[in-house]
């Protein structure tokens, strides 16, 4: 590096000032600029300490620069300078957010050669990771070890634990038998210990041992969290037990505790499956009015309740106010409004909202392909029906260009309609491709084909020409080359 670079520093350079202009840099690059050429000041006997190595790493990790951290901690060894459990449990929580679990684990396996002992706090720190991560196995190993080395149940540890064996089926028991012994380990379970079994009772489709415990939960004066309440809701609503839903909405807001976009979501959702979309719209005005703002998923929710009812009106209001707000509808949304709209026959609307979200570059991927050839071969017959057949061939040529499947009751709609009105060119040039596609024309769209020839008296030779040619492209001898 370039003496330019370099940060004059006075004699007394402390490793206070360093650590305080690390902290203060936004830049990485600049705050790495900073360690640096502190280092370089080793000459004048500066060293870098727990704190100023601790600060660059934690710095490092949360721009997920990995390899830099971990070089940065070897350095702490080599220096003789003692490294701390938070330093370690920083660069372990980071690779729990990127979902790297086996990586925090081999970090937590460092500490070791490091003369660093692990408390409690790593073990259930790096146990929790695990659970988050659904390395069940893996996890369950962990804890083992954890009690083998005598760590001591806790709450904490042992609500990771009842987490962890609430995700599968196979292992609820184990989590409610946990739960019941906790109280012999001079544990007592607390809101988040309900909460989990709840929420994990719920997922499994047991509403009734969930509602039990809830109960159970209020008489051992542990309140239920915003997060429960939801849980149990949204399991309410699944199984379709709305006035129970809607009871808990209405005792939880009685409670001060304050509905978040997933309780919503999850009342709007089971409200729309039942087909009362309209008091899902009061909830959707109770929220905003609350500041909560809606997200993708509460107006998807929404607009597929209306369209669902046939309330096409609604639910366009719906995506414009949900335009406003910034949000993108996606090929779903604009799926079930088009549709809404050739479910009542209005083609030519649903054509433009199939031209809306082309323009707004919406195009198929793995997921939406078979939505995308769905809605757009659906429009065109729609439109041939409709005989807006401009418009009709303008879809269709736009579907060939962009790589869009077209079925073979398309090219039969296109091609019957084109002959009625005569129009041979056409018909000529779609079945042409129809062929070319690898789609054999029935009898139907061949009757009509010939009858549309016939019509025009240019009588039988022309007719036999268009056949014999389509044939040859079915039966040429296989020549190789």
């Amino acid at each position: 590096m370039g003496s330019r670079a370099m940060i004059k520093w006075s004699k007394q350079i402390t490793s206070s000032q360093v650590e305080q202009l690390i902290r203060a840099e936004k830049d990485i690059q600049k705050a790495i600029l900073i360690f640096d050429s502190a280092t370089a000041e080793y000459t004048n006997g500066f060293r870098h300490d727990q704190k100023t190595f601790g600060v660059m790493i934690s710095r490092l990790v949360s721009v997920n620069q990995f390899r830099s951290a971990e070089d940065v901690l070897d350095r702490m060894k080599e220096e003789k300078c003692k490294t701390t459990e938070d330093i370690f449990l920083s660069i372990c929580r980071a690779y729990g957010r990127v979902h790297r679990p086996l990586d925090a684990i081999r970090v937590f396996h460092k500490m070791k050669e490091f003369q660093c002992e692990p408390t409690p706090k790593s073990y259930i720190t790096v146990f929790s990771i695990l659970v988050d991560e659904n390395q069940l196995k893996v996890a369950l190993r962990f804890y083992r070890h954890m009690r083998e080395v005598g760590i001591p149940p806790t709450v904490a540890s042992l609500n990771v634990l009842v987490k962890a064996l609430c995700k599968n089926s196979g292992t609820m028991d184990s989590a409610l038998r946990i739960f019941r012994e906790m109280p012999n380990h001079g544990c007592t379970p607390d809101s988040y210990t309900y909460g989990t079994l709840i929420n994990g009772l719920c997922r499994l489709g047991k509403i009734g041992e969930a509602q039990e415990l809830f109960l159970e939960m209020e008489t051992t004066g542990c309140s239920p969290t915003v997060v429960t309440y939801t849980s149990l809701i949204h399991g309410l609503c699944r199984s379709k037990n709305l006035n129970e839903a809607m009871r808990l909405f209405e005792e939880m807001k009685r409670k001060g505790i304050d509905p978040n976009v997933f309780t919503y979501s999850s009342l709007m959702d089971g409200l729309c499956k039942g087909g009362r979309s309209s008091q899902a719209m009061e909830l959707l005005e109770m929220m905003v009015g609350k500041r909560h703002a809606p997200n993708m998923i509460t107006y998807s929710t929404l607009i597929h309740g209306l369209c669902k009812e046939g309330k096409l009106q609604e639910a366009l209001e719906i995506l414009d106010r949900m335009k406003l707000q910034g949000l993108k509808p996606d090929a779903g949304l604009y799926g079930k409004i088009i549709n809404g709209f050739c479910d009542i026959c209005r083609f030519q609307e649903a054509a433009n909202f199939l031209d809306e979200m082309v323009l707004g570059g919406i195009s198929p991927n793995r997921l939406t392909w078979s939505l995308h050839v769905r809605i757009h071969n659906m429009v065109v017959q729609g439109l041939c029906t409709g005989s807006d057949l401009n418009r009709a061939f303008q879809l269709y040529l736009s579907m060939r260009t962009r790589g869009i499947s077209i079925d073979a009751k398309t090219f039969d709609s296109l091609v019957k309609c084109f002959c009625k009105k005569g129009d041979l060119h056409k018909v000529a040039r779609i079945v042409d491709e129809m062929v070319i596609d690898g789609c054999v024309p029935d009898e139907g769209t061949w009757s009509a084909v010939v009858g549309g020839f016939w019509g025009r008296r240019k009588v039988q030779e022309a007719a036999e020409l268009v056949q014999a040619e389509l044939m040859g492209d079915f039966v040429e001898p296989g020549i190789g080359i």
